[in-house]
């Protein structure tokens, strides 16, 4: 896994940010057609298309050497003991924990100052 300075990683976050809305919106796209169906047939289709958009977003995110932590979520480390942590809605990367905390101990990015 790469290490990143925040910098490196906020260079590198509108990149992450627009793979991660692109696919944000194709799954609402296929969540609302599941909603439309009741189609067993449809609904297993639907439901396996979800699953590979989301594969392949947390597959293309890793490969850019920034960690998934969950839906939509993406942890770029810092090799100091902690994560800069980002969220899809978030427009910069203004959150970061330590790896042993996860997503439930995010901390202002100020902190580190």
């Amino acid at each position: 896994m790469a290490m990143f300075t925040l910098d490196e990683a906020r260079a590198l976050l509108p990149r992450v940010r627009e793979m991660t809305q692109h696919s944000y919106e194709l799954v609402e796209e296929l969540q609302a057609q599941l909603g439309a169906t009741e189609h067993p047939r449809a609904v297993r289709q639907l439901e396996a298309r979800v699953n590979e958009v989301l594969q392949t977003w947390a597959a293309a995110v890793k490969e850019l050497g920034v960690d998934v932590k969950g839906l939509w979520l993406a942890d770029f480390d810092s090799g100091d003991g902690y994560y800069y942590c980002w969220q899809l809605g978030e427009e910069d990367i203004e959150h970061f924990h330590r790896y042993e905390t996860g997503f439930a101990g995010r901390r202002p990015i100020t902190l580190l100052d």
